[in-house]
């Protein structure tokens, strides 16, 4: 699945919205209970594709589920990134790859901020591992970001992201798709430290992310699936909360 045509700055989102309306028969821009909705399928359930900033749709999702909506947020996380430097007219300046490796524990950092309806029976997470190809338009001289993010300005601004591939999909519904991350080596009792080990000697995940496993722990914590136990040498250790 490859070579979308690349229409606005959400191609990615559209493109992803046509998949999954082709594939679940469904209806597209649905207003409901004072919502639009990216998609509601002939069995009733609400799809939403979220890029970014799940927080961002939380009041939504959590009105909908109150409604008794089943939800379905698709949230792809970018394993492999080209990039395409254009000039202002389209063409192709440059071609490159990005050296930053996604992986499916990215969506612990993304996930934070919807943790309160991570175990609601109605609602699942789905992450496509994808790769994408990022349109860059050259700038003539170096630029602040159009979100205003950037640390340092840069002579390109991003203008798109275009979907190149679905890798895998992997779905979150219920407390054991979320500790089937954890490692089948972590100790049974174990702290943040444990767990940064684990990933790597495992190789699960990038160093950017066990090397801040914290906030897995902090997510899972949140969720109530691990529990803290004691404390020694300033370390706070956990244990699975539920039964496998």
């Amino acid at each position: 699945m490859s070579n979308f045509s690349t229409l606005n700055e959400s191609s990615l989102h559209n493109t992803l919205k046509k998949l999954y309306a082709f594939k679940t028969d469904g209806e597209t821009e649905v207003e409901k209970f004072g919502h639009i909705y990216d998609i509601i399928t002939k069995d009733g359930e609400v799809i939403e594709i979220q890029n970014q900033n799940l927080k961002q749709i939380l009041p939504k999702i959590q009105d909908s589920l109150e409604k008794g909506l089943k939800i379905r947020v698709v949230h792809p996380v970018i394993i492999k990134k080209n990039i395409e430097l254009q000039d202002k007219n389209g063409n192709i300046l440059r071609k490159s790859h990005s050296s930053k490796k996604g992986s499916i524990y990215d969506i612990f950092n993304d996930i934070t901020g919807i943790c309160p309806i991570l175990m609601e029976s109605n609602f699942i997470i789905e992450v496509p591992e994808i790769n994408i190809t990022e349109i860059r338009i050259k700038e003539e001289k170096e630029v602040q970001s159009k979100n205003n993010k950037r640390r340092f300005k840069r002579d390109w601004n991003k203008i798109n992201k275009k979907l190149e591939e679905i890798n895998k999909t992997c779905i979150f519904k219920n407390a054991q798709d979320y500790l089937n991350l954890l490692p089948k080596t972590l100790p049974k009792e174990f702290c943040a430290k444990d767990l940064a080990k684990c990933l790597k000697e495992e190789t699960l995940c990038p160093a950017r992310i066990y090397n801040n496993s914290n906030i897995i722990i902090w997510v899972l914590k949140k969720m109530n699936l691990i529990t803290q136990i004691k404390t020694e040498s300033k370390s706070h250790y956990y244990k699975i909360a539920i039964q496998n």
